[in-house]
């Protein structure tokens, strides 16, 4: 073969190889494209399932209104409990001395000393937050109970204080079924509880004989929901705070409802006309509710998918697991997180505190984005298109979480008839002369400390309401509230004033 046909066939090779590498790499790139178009469509039909147009909050506010009604009057005929607190008297100012509250709602439980002076006025405060030791959250209720009033021992020891006839607050954010101001029995637990002996017993109780085994001559005062507690503390200093909503790792409502429009349990009511109510709304369940897969998945563990639903798709616990599984979901349907994804399989590794910061992330190559995804989920080496789809994700959940958030708090005021309709109509009320003013408390992590979270929920509360209503609605932060309303509350009831609400 001459120089020249050796050449050719050489020639001949180089090309065949090159087509075969272009054929390669066009269809890997193809491959890719198409696995990226079905990471994007997984996102897409998240954000679809999770839509929430004002019409849709719309619907959603006057359904939990109308459940609201019915849980008033009677038991078991409404997804929300509408629980009695037997609160009638909420803090106005007047109280003064030196008072304990216990707050007990999670893995963690803190101990408080408040002391008041007339006028509205916190002279000092000292607060020691305490973890429960997980094993204690499924142990034995005597078990919690002495760790509790332990702590509270050795609190009131370092604070050079006594003991003496000091009443005690005590928030116990668990659905509680009230006999009296101090005095209630557990319905179940929630969140990560699960001390069955415990169902069924008057929990104050459980403290009161804790306190006793470690010699504290204290007693509680007043048994409250952690909601019930903020709503007392917004009072304490706004006499126009008419309702509290809870919004961290939890999330439920109170607010002040006239005895009138109370039909079950009359028994419980006193000379008051009014009446606090702890709405438990975590349970209540609508088809307006944008549930997705993702949402049912979370829960595949627990005894019922759907119990406590609207907490789940709004409180801090479960956003981030939310966002997890959609991660995961992606990675099943693409490479796009490499061969790294081992912790996507792992339940609630991922938190909203990283959520949160996620979304929050403003950086122009979100570095922060690809720093948590590195410390949380081992996930290394993120492009930058794919940490914009990270983003996305997280403000889904967050925005859902939010504009559900703020369809409660309408609700609440659509019941008290401060949302400017007429029983849920779209009739607007005309408002002679000056229009209420209605203040709704805050507490919780997730609105006081993600201030996305925030500003979406104030816009879709604004949205719902109009602007002429909004107006006349403050949503106040209160910091601490729950167990600072505990203390307050028993510093109403260990008087003898009888204050109306």
């Amino acid at each position: 073969m001459g120089k020249a046909q050796w050449l050719s066939v050489a020639l001949g090779c180089v090309a065949a190889v090159m087509c075969t590498v272009a054929t390669t790499l066009v269809a890997r790139q193809a491959v890719a494209r198409s696995r990226w178009s079905r990471a994007v469509a997984v996102v897409r039909g998240f954000e679809e399932d999770c839509a929430t147009p004002t019409e849709r909050l719309q619907r959603i506010v006057n359904s939990l209104s109308v459940e609201m009604f019915a849980g008033l009057a009677s038991e078991g005929t409404s997804m929300v409990r509408m629980l009695l607190t037997c609160v009638d008297a909420l803090p106005d100012g007047s109280e003064e001395g030196i008072y304990y509250s216990v707050d007990l709602g999670g893995t963690s439980f803190r101990v408080m000393k408040l002391e008041l002076g007339s006028g509205s006025m916190v002279i000092n405060k000292k607060v020691e937050h305490r973890p429960i030791p997980e094993d204690l959250t499924k142990g034995t209720s005597e078990d919690l109970f002495n760790l509790i009033a332990l702590a509270l021992k050795n609190f009131i020891q370092r604070e050079g204080g006594g003991d003496e006839g000091r009443a005690l607050g005590f928030t116990f954010s668990f659905p509680v079924r009230q006999v009296s101001i101090s005095s209630g029995s557990l319905i179940r637990w929630t969140k990560e509880f699960s001390i069955e002996e415990a169902v069924g017993k008057d929990v104050a109780q459980c403290l009161n004989e804790a306190l006793v085994r470690n010699g504290l001559n204290l007693h509680v005062t007043a048994l409250v929901n952690n909601a019930v507690g903020t709503l007392a503390m917004g009072h304490y200093y706004d006499e126009d705070t008419v309702a509290a909503v809870i919004i961290g790792a939890g999330n439920n409502a109170s607010y002040i409802e006239r005895n009138a429009a109370i039909a079950k349990c009359r028994g419980l009511l006193t000379d008051s006309d009014l009446t606090v109510v702890n709405v438990e709304w975590g349970s209540f369940r609508s088809p307006q509710i944008p549930l997705t897969p993702y949402d049912i998945c979370s829960s595949e563990a627990e005894r019922n998918h759907y119990d406590q639903a609207f907490e789940k798709v709004i409180s801090g616990v479960y956003l981030g697991e939310i966002a997890r599984l959609v991660f995961q979901r992606m990675a099943q349907e693409s490479d796009l997180f490499g061969s790294s994804v081992n912790c996507l399989s792992t339940p609630f590794i991922f938190s909203t505190p990283s959520l949160a910061a996620i979304r929050e992330d403003d950086s122009p190559d979100l570095r922060v984005v690809g720093r948590v995804l590195e410390e949380h989920l081992k996930i290394q080496d993120v492009p930058l298109k794919t940490r914009r789809l990270v983003v996305r994700i997280c403000d889904i959940v967050t925005r859902r979480a939010a504009r559900l958030a703020a369809a409660g708090i309408v609700a609440v005021l659509q019941k008290i008839g401060r949302d400017g309709t007429l029983c849920g109509t779209t009739f607007v009320r005309k408002i002679r002369g000056e229009p209420k003013r209605s203040v709704v408390a805050i507490e919780g992590g997730l609105y006081q400390g993600y201030s996305i979270f925030r500003e979406y929920l104030n816009e879709a509360v604004d949205e719902i309401l109009g602007d002429e209503i909004a107006s006349t609605v403050s949503l106040r932060v209160m910091e601490e509230g729950s167990g600072i309303g505990a203390a307050l509350l028993a510093a109403s009831y260990s008087s003898t004033r009888q204050n109306s609400v």
